[in-house]
C-alpha cells in the first residue's frame, strides 16, 4: 500500500456537514430542501467512488489535521476497509433519501427539515468513522455519530421516543467511554493508536494482561453499537424511530459502525496472530455465536414486524463479528462481505415494513394475512430479502454465509459452523411465515403468529368440535371495557394507540384491496428504493465481484500478513 496525501477523504466527510445549515435554511421550501439532500448524497457517493480504483490498485488516500500533542493526531485515511464502509453508507444514503421523501410526506410527518438535517450530520459522522486513521479519530466520530442520530431516534417526540432516546444515549455513550479507555490503554502500551494492517507491532511485546484489558474495553465499547448481547436492548427500543431511520441508521450506519470498529480492532490494532496468542479470539467468537442464536429465537416471538427485524439485525450483526473472531481467511471474507450483504437485505425489509405502515397502518405480523394482494411488489421484495437472510442461493446472504461456514470448518470451528447453520434454519422459521401468509392465507383463515406462540399441530379444538378460542361476546365486551391500557405491541411508530382501527391497521372489513403489479400499491418514491435495495441484494448474490464489494473485501484480507485466502 502506498500513502498519498489527498483532500478527498476530508471532502467526503465535509460535503454533507456543509449541507446541514443549507437544509435548515430551507424549512419553508421542502422541494428545494429535498433537492439539496439528493444532490449532496450523490456528491458524497461520487467522491467516495472516485477513490475505489486507486484503493484497489494499492493507493491509500491520507489527510491529516495535524498533531495536537505528542502522539495525538487527528487524521483521515481512505484504505480498503474504510472504503468498504464509506461506499456502502454513501450509496445507501441516496436510496434512503428518495424513500424518506415518500415516507415523510406519506405520513405528513412533523419536523421534516430537522429530520433531513440530522440525516446529513449522521452520514458525515459515519464516513468520518470509516476514514479514521487511528483509534482517537475513530472515537471522535464514533461519539459524533451518537449525537447526530439522537434527534432521529427521538423524532416522534412521544414519551416512548424520549425513553428510547435516553436508553440509546446511556448505552452508546457508555460504550464510547469504554472505547476511550481502551484507546488510552493502547497508547500507554505502544505510544501510538494508528491503524496498521496486521496490528500494531508494539502490542506484541506489551504486558499481556494489560493488552487483554485494552482489547476487552475496545470490544465492549464497539460491541454496544454492534448490539452484542447483553448490551443489545437499545436497538429494539430504537425501532420507535421512523422506518427510514431504522433502515439506514440501524441496519447500516450506526450498527455497522460498531462492527466496523471491531473489524479495525481485529485487523488493524491487534492483528490475527496476536489475538490468537492472547487467547481473546475464542471469547469474542463465543459471545457472537450466543448472540446470533439467542436473538434468532427471540425474533420468533415478536409479532410487531419492526421488532422482529430488530432482533434479526442483532443476530445478523453477530455473523460479522463471528467471522472476524474466527481469524481464518475465508471466514474473514465472509464476515466483511456480510456488511454490505446484510445492509442491502435488511434495508429492503425495513423499507417494506415502512411502506406497509404508510399504506395500511399495519405493523403486526398477525394482521398481514393476505396482504400480498394489496402490496404485491412490496411483499415480493420482502420475500427476496428474506430468502437472502436465510442464506438461500442467488441472494447476497448466501455468498457471505458460504464463506463464513467454509471458514469455520477450515479453522476447526465445528461448533461455530453448526451455530451458523442452525441460525439459518431459524431465519427461515421467522421470515417464511410472513411471506407465506401474505400470499397464501386470507384474513379469515390463518395460523397464529408469532410461530412459537401458536398451538403446535393446528388450532385448538374443544371436545364438542368447537373452536377453543371462541369467547362469549358479553364476556369479551366486559374484558375490553376493563382494559384501559393499550397493548404495547399495538403501539404504532408514533407511540399512539390508534382508536380508529383494531391493532392499528390490518385488513378492512371487506378484505384487502387487490392491486396490480405495476406500482398501484404505493408511490414510486417508496417503491423505487425498495426495488433498488432488493436488486442490489440479488446482484451481490449473483455477481458479487461485479458489485465491487467482494473485490474490496478480498483486497482487505489479502493484505493481512499471515492470512491465507
Amino acid at each position: 500500500m502506498t500513502d498519498v496525501a489527498s483532500i478527498r477523504p476530508l471532502l467526503a466527510v465535509l460535503v454533507s456537514a456543509v449541507a446541514i445549515p443549507i437544509i435548515l435554511s430551507l424549512k419553508g421550501r421542502p422541494n428545494v430542501r429535498e433537492g439539496v439532500t439528493l444532490t449532496v448524497a450523490a456528491a458524497k457517493f461520487a467522491i467516495v467512488a472516485s477513490m475505489v480504483p486507486g484503493v484497489l490498485s494499492g493507493t491509500v488516500y491520507v489527510f491529516s489535521f495535524g498533531q495536537f500533542a505528542t502522539g495525538i493526531q487527528l487524521a483521515l485515511r481512505a484504505d480498503p476497509l474504510g472504503l468498504l464502509f464509506a461506499a456502502l453508507a454513501s450509496l445507501l444514503w441516496i436510496v434512503t433519501s428518495f424513500y424518506s421523501i415518500g415516507y415523510m410526506r406519506g405520513l405528513d410527518e412533523h419536523a421534516q427539515t430537522r429530520y433531513f438535517a440530522s440525516f446529513a450530520a449522521s452520514l458525515a459522522s459515519a464516513v468520518g468513522v470509516a476514514f479514521s486513521a487511528n483509534l482517537l479519530t475513530l472515537f471522535v466520530f464514533y461519539e459524533l455519530l451518537t449525537v447526530s442520530t439522537y434527534p432521529l431516534v427521538t423524532h416522534d417526540e412521544t414519551d416512548e421516543a424520549r425513553a428510547a432516546g435516553r436508553k440509546y444515549l446511556a448505552y452508546t455513550f457508555g460504550g464510547g467511554v469504554a472505547v476511550l479507555g481502551g484507546t488510552v490503554l493502547v497508547f500507554f502500551l505502544t505510544g501510538t493508536t494508528a491503524f496498521t494492517p496486521g496490528g500494531i507491532e508494539a502490542l506484541a511485546t506489551a504486558d499481556p494482561t494489560l493488552a487483554r484489558a485494552a482489547f476487552a474495553l475496545l470490544a465492549a465499547g464497539f460491541g454496544v453499537k454492534a448490539a452484542l448481547m447483553p448490551v443489545h436492548s437499545w436497538l429494539p427500543d430504537a425501532m420507535v424511530a421512523p422506518t427510514p431511520v431504522s433502515g439506514l441508521l440501524h441496519a447500516v450506519a450506526v450498527v455497522k459502525s460498531g462492527v466496523f470498529g471491531i473489524a479495525r480492532l481485529v485487523l488493524d490494532v491487534y492483528g490475527t496472530d496476536l489475538m490468537s496468542d492472547l487467547g481473546v479470539d475464542l471469547p469474542l467468537a463465543a459471545v457472537a455465536a450466543f448472540t446470533l442464536l439467542t436473538a434468532s429465537v427471540i425474533a420468533l416471538r415478536q409479532d410487531n414486524l419492526k421488532r422482529r427485524l430488530a432482533y434479526s439485525t442483532i443476530s445478523q450483526l453477530s455473523y460479522i463479528v463471528l467471522g472476524l473472531a474466527l481469524l481464518e481467511g475465508q471466514a474473514l471474507v465472509g464476515g466483511l462481505l456480510h456488511i454490505p450483504a446484510h445492509a442491502f437485505m435488511k434495508l429492503t425489509l425495513f423499507f417494506c415494513a415502512g411502506a406497509i405502515h404508510v399504506e395500511t397502518h399495519t405493523d403486526d405480523i398477525s394482521d398481514m394475512a393476505g396482504i400480498g394482494t394489496r402490496m404485491p411488489l412490496t411483499m415480493a421484495a420482502f420475500a427476496v430479502a428474506s430468502a437472502g437472510m436465510a442464506g438461500i442461493p442467488l441472494v447476497a446472504g448466501f455468498v457471505s454465509k458460504w464463506y463464513l461456514v467454509i471458514g469455520a470448518l477450515e479453522g476447526g470451528g465445528l461448533v461455530f459452523a453448526a451455530a451458523l447453520l442452525v441460525s439459518g434454519v431459524l431465519n427461515i422459521a421467522y421470515f417464511w411465515p410472513i411471506v407465506y401468509q401474505a400470499y397464501f392465507e386470507s384474513p379469515e383463515s390463518h395460523d397464529e403468529k408469532p410461530l412459537v406462540e401458536a398451538v403446535l399441530g393446528g388450532r385448538s379444538v374443544r371436545a364438542d368440535g368447537g373452536d377453543a378460542e371462541t369467547v362469549d361476546p358479553e364476556t369479551e365486551e366486559a374484558a375490553a371495557d376493563d382494559d384501559e391500557v393499550p397493548d404495547p405491541q399495538h403501539i404504532d411508530h408514533l407511540g399512539k394507540h390508534r382508536e380508529d382501527v383494531e391493532h392499528h391497521g390490518g385488513p378492512p372489513a371487506s378484505g384487502w384491496d387487490q392491486r396490480n403489479w405495476r406500482g398501484a400499491e404505493s408511490t414510486w418514491f417508496m417503491l423505487g428504493p425498495i426495488l433498488t435495495a432488493a436488486t442490489l441484494s440479488l446482484l451481490l448474490g449473483i455477481v458479487p465481484r461485479g458489485v465491487v464489494f467482494l473485490r474490496i473485501v478480498e483486497t482487505i484480507v489479502g493484505s493481512l500478513p499471515g492470512v491465507v485466502l
